[in-house]
Formats: C-alpha cells, structure tokens, sequence
C-alpha cells in the first residue's frame, strides 16, 4: 500500500518555483530544493514577517532547505508573493530533518481557533 500524507506529514511542494516577489534578497533554490507546504490559520496577532510586518487570515507556510538551513515562509493563501517569517531562519545539518522542522513549525502557527 503506497504512502499517503498525513495531517503530520505534509507532501513535498512540487510547485515550480515562484517568481521574485517582497522576498527579493532570497537566493534562488530552484525546483530541486525540498520544502514542504501547508494551510495554515494563525491565532490572534497573525505571523510576523520581515517585509511587510504581521500578516493574518488564510496562509500557507512553506519550509525550505537551502544551503546548510531552513528557512520558513509564509504568503496569503493562493497568491504569489512569499514573505520570510521573522526570526524563522536556522542552520540545519541534516535535511533528513526537514520533515520534524515543518511540522513543528505547522504546530505553533496553525491556530484556527485562537
């Protein structure tokens, strides 16, 4: 029976990469850097972000490995621009770990009910 993704275990974002959006100074990962992405609802006070401050509402938060560290990002459900969380960037030795860092990071921000 083949794998199926589970709440905890989000499915790699096979999205071709997104344009340059707020998050110019990005390096470009390219389509074969991993991530992984989910819906998220923030509790009250939303997530802060480095370029345009406290973002609310319907998000999706994406978990990056580049380079040595993970990097997490959020954009308003369904649109283009990517905006780094603040204070969401990390050395990670082992992109094995990717999988436990998302879903952390899922755990702490997705509060639908406050």
């Amino acid at each position: 029976m083949p794998d199926e993704p589970t709440p905890d275990k989000a499915a790699p974002d096979k999205a071709a990469p997104e344009k340059a959006g707020p998050d110019k100074g990005a390096p470009d990962k390219g389509a074969d850097a991993p991530s992984r992405s989910a819906d998220i609802v923030p509790g009250p006070g939303g997530v802060m972000t480095d370029e345009v401050g406290v973002v609310t509402g319907e998000l999706t938060l994406r978990t990056e490995y580049a380079d040595g560290r993970v990097t997490l990002r959020v954009q308003y459900k369904d649109a283009d621009e990517w905006y780094a969380v603040t204070g969401g960037s990390a050395p990670l030795t082992d992109p094995a770990a990717l999988d436990a860092v998302h879903t952390i990071a899922v755990g702490l921000l997705n509060r639908p009910d406050g």
